[in-house]
Order: C-alpha cells, then structure tokens, then sequence
C-alpha cells in the first residue's frame, strides 16, 4: 500500500547490507533481526570464477569493495574500472565492428535455478520480495559508459546514433531477458537501476533520455507486467532525476529511489507528485550516515515521515551504507519504528 501511495498501516523501511556490514552486526538473518519489509531476490553469481573469488579473498579486510555478485559481473563483461576510461569496447568505432562483438550469455538456466522457490518461501512469512536483474545485464546507460567509456558513448549518441540504437538494443535484450525470469518468479517490485544523473542535474539531457531510452525501459515495464499484472517498478538513479519524474511516472514507474536529500527536493515532489509515484529511501546526506550521531539520525527519520508519510512512503538510507557506525543503523531502524506506526500517537 505504501508503494502505491495508499495509507499504510505503518511506514515500512528497508536496507541493503554489503559483506562488511554483516560482519559487523555478526548476525546471520540481519534483514529478519531488524525486522525489515522487504527481502532481495538476486540471480546467482556466473560460474568458473574461482581465481576472481581468490583474489577477493586476497584483499585487505579494511578494504570495502560492495557487492561482490555486481564485482563478479563486471569480470564477466571484461569491465576493470581501474583500467583505461574507454572501457572493453571503447576502441569500436563503426556499427559493422561492434555487430561483430558476442555479448555474455546470460540466459544459462543455473543463474536463476531455485529463485522462484525463494521467493515463496519470503512470501509464506508475509514479506514483500524484490529483484534486480545482474547490474552489468540489467542497466542501459551505466553498462554502455562502461563498456564504451563516458565520452565516448556521449559522442556516439550525437555522431553515431545507429550505433547506439544497435547496442542499446542488444542490452534491453538481455535487460528484458532478467526482467521477465524476475517477474514468472513472482517479485512484488522489479528494481530497475540507470544512473544518468549527478548531484545536480542529468548527464544527458531530457530530450536524449527520450530518445535513446525511454521507449526501451517503457517496453520492459510493459512486458514483464505481462507475466505478472500487479508487478510493483522501482527506478533507482543516484543524483537528480527529478527531470524525468513525469516520463517515469507515463511508462508505468510506481517508485523512485533514493531521493537523496542534498540533491533532490523530496518535499516538492511529494507536493506535485505525491498520489502518483512513492519514494523508497529519502533518508540522509552521505556524510550524515558516516559522520553524524544517533540523534541526527533519528531526527532526519522523524523529519521524513512528518513531511513525506504516510503514504507513498517507503524509509531507507538514501545512500550506500559503507563505513557507517553500527549505532547509526540501530537509531534508523529504533526511530522507524518509533515515529512510523501510522495509529501511534507519536507517528507526528
């Protein structure tokens, strides 16, 4: 109800945990500790990688490296992002040559053997599931920067946009492929992930968003709500997308994420937008998480749920959890559950 911009009967919250946080709760079942609303359901890691795996193991246990299923993708698509910035296929410059590249194969059966029967199992407990395709096989924009470089894939949507329609086409294939497995496994919210914005404003313009991908992503909507009608879409981009809200909300986004406060509005957009798309995070600066107290947190919580709840509200941090006191985790999580019973007197 929440993600659908009805009144809950509580406002629900969510975290994403990365290797280094599980270590430090020490807690096998965080999402079930905290008692968290949402479970992930993720595509398991490519095979025959052994030598990546011993060199994550090799590294520096104060060396914080993210998910390793997203680095492990990245090694599959001969992506380095400490190598040159024209990335694998940036030395490309003719359709002919790039029609000539064999993409990974992402459609063995073993990548997602047993993700329906898990999400059924989170279903049986009454949790609310949610999938995301494999980063590098389920972002448009990201993966073409990668794979083509910054500047170069800015060049080619001006110079060579044939060239950029074939590329994009070939990953909406494999984007689309994702979508569809996650949606017959029975997800409640498909995650779509592109960031196309900094801080400040989008990194390609609105009417070149149009052009190259709004009509690959309203595609992907529109299938996968096929397979499965009452599939909730979650768009994520870091920095401000707030341009692109009104053609997220017409191809069929019910929720953007993460509404990071230092860069967008989420007041505004409640205001113009509120009975129509929900936000999923909104919670926190960067700098709050690492270096504020657990009074801050619990102040920025309150101050989200008095300006943006109840509905259409989901609370999350609005930036990765890395290097983030465990104190500050437990006051976002005490101050949810404090403030966001929707019949509690103490919800304003």
């Amino acid at each position: 109800m929440a993600l659908t911009c009805q009144k809950p009967d509580r406002i629900p919250k969510a975290l994403g945990f990365f290797p280094q946080d599980l270590d430090m709760f020490e807690l096998s079942d965080p999402e079930g500790h905290f008692a968290l609303d949402v479970r992930f359901a993720e595509f398991k890691s490519p095979a025959g990688q052994s030598k990546f795996l011993q060199y994550l193991d090799r590294l520096p246990t104060d060396v914080h490296i993210g998910s390793t299923a997203q680095l492990q993708t990245y090694f599959e698509w001969n992506y380095h992002p400490e190598a040159d910035a024209e990335g694998p296929l940036g030395s490309i410059r003719s359709l002919a040559e790039l029609s000539e590249y064999v993409l990974p194969d992402l459609t063995h059966p073993g990548r997602y053997q047993g993700l329906k029967k898990q999400v059924s199992q989170w279903h049986a407990q009454g949790l609310a599931v949610a999938g995301s395709p494999p980063h590098l096989g389920g972002v448009l924009f990201e993966i073409a920067v990668r794979l083509r470089g910054f500047e170069r894939i800015l060049l080619d949507m001006v110079l060579q946009k044939e060239l950029v329609h074939f590329f994009l086409d070939q990953l909406t294939s494999i984007l689309l492929h994702n979508a569809l497995i996650l949606a017959r496994s029975g997800v409640d919210v498909l995650i779509l992930d592109d960031d196309v914005a900094s801080p400040t404003q989008l990194m390609i313009s609105p009417s070149m968003w149009r052009e190259f991908f709004k009509s690959r992503m309203a595609k992907v909507i529109r299938l996968a709500r096929e397979e499965s009608p009452e599939l909730l879409v979650f768009y994520h981009c870091d920095g401000n997308f707030t341009e692109l809200i009104p053609d997220l909300i017409e191809i069929g986004v019910n929720v953007i994420n993460p509404v990071q406060p230092d860069c967008m509005n989420a007041q505004i957009i409640k205001k113009e937008f509120g009975d129509r798309i929900a936000m999923w995070g909104t919670v926190g600066t960067a700098s709050l998480w690492t270096d504020g107290t657990p009074d801050q947190i619990r102040e920025e919580v309150h101050t989200r749920i008095k300006t943006l709840g109840p509905e259409g509200l989901l609370l999350a941090p609005a930036y990765d959890l890395d290097y983030v006191p465990a104190e500050n985790i437990i006051a976002f999580i005490e101050a949810v559950d404090k403030w966001g019973g929707i019949t509690s007197p103490n919800w304003k």
